[in-house]
């Protein structure tokens, strides 16, 4: 059996219970080695085989997981966060069905909700936003016209951008031609959860320069949104003494 399992945004302490479990009974591990904290290898047996895709490609990837399935061997695919975002996993998975070798996905923390964490941040504060936008710029994989940051950025909710820190002038530039403000709140958080985690607030307008100031140009989830700023939200109704729910009814003559 393979185990697609989501390691985590960095902090080996996120992986999940069942990930966790999952490699400590794994027989081979092929972990991605420029993003996963390889603390987690510390859960896998002294006589599991482990192998490093980042020095691999997929055919070669590939070539270890069926021939260890051959064998009966259970094998942990260990990926950076969730991988179901910018995973790569798709195309794994459709090997593996055209050779008849059964799978399941473990989910992990991406690196949004590692950020979010670090800033106490809630993407859906009601009447500022109720939606969460998650995409990347264009590089060397294509995004569709469709999902253009200006076009996301025309809702004006919450966004978190990945693999784009690289290119923060070019970001704000094209928020901004999108329509939010040069003063909207944004954040950027490099490595969120791992020990050398840096994170900063800033503007969409000064994305570029907060970057530069602090040598960041990789490994950055890039946040914008109003919500950064804490404010101008109204309570959620779902504790709100008038408010009748499946499991407690509305106090009367409630006068705060």
């Amino acid at each position: 059996m393979v185990y697609f399992v989501g390691a985590g945004c960095g902090a080996a302490d996120l992986i999940t219970v069942r990930g966790m479990k999952l490699i400590e009974q794994a027989d081979v591990v092929i972990y991605a080695g420029s993003l996963v904290n390889p603390q987690l290898l510390e859960f896998a047996s002294a006589d599991c085989e482990i192998y490093n895709s980042a020095t691999m490609t997929l055919d070669e990837v590939m070539a270890v997981i069926i021939k260890a399935d051959e064998k009966g061997q259970n094998i942990v695919r260990l990926h950076t966060g969730e991988p179901s975002i910018y995973g790569a996993v798709q195309e794994q998975m459709h090997i593996l069905d055209e050779q008849g070798i059964p799978y399941e996905s473990c989910p992990g923390v991406s690196a949004c909700f590692g950020a979010a964490a670090s800033l106490n941040l809630e993407y859906t504060l009601p009447d500022v936003s109720q939606s969460l936008i998650i995409t990347r710029m264009e590089g060397r994989t294509s995004v569709p016209p469709k999902e253009s940051i200006e076009s996301f950025a025309s809702h004006g909710a919450s966004m978190a951008i990945y693999l784009s820190s690289g290119m923060l002038p070019e970001l704000s530039k094209r928020l901004i031609a999108g329509g939010y403000d040069d003063d909207t709140p944004a954040a950027i958080v490099y490595k969120a959860s791992w020990p050398e985690e840096e994170k900063y607030i800033c503007t969409v307008g000064s994305l570029a320069e907060t970057g530069e100031a602090h040598g960041i140009n990789k490994l950055a989830v890039v946040l914008v949104g109003e919500v950064i700023s804490k404010s101008g939200y109204s309570l959620s109704k779902l504790y709100d003494p008038e408010f009748e729910t499946g499991f407690r009814k509305p106090k009367e003559n409630y006068e705060g």
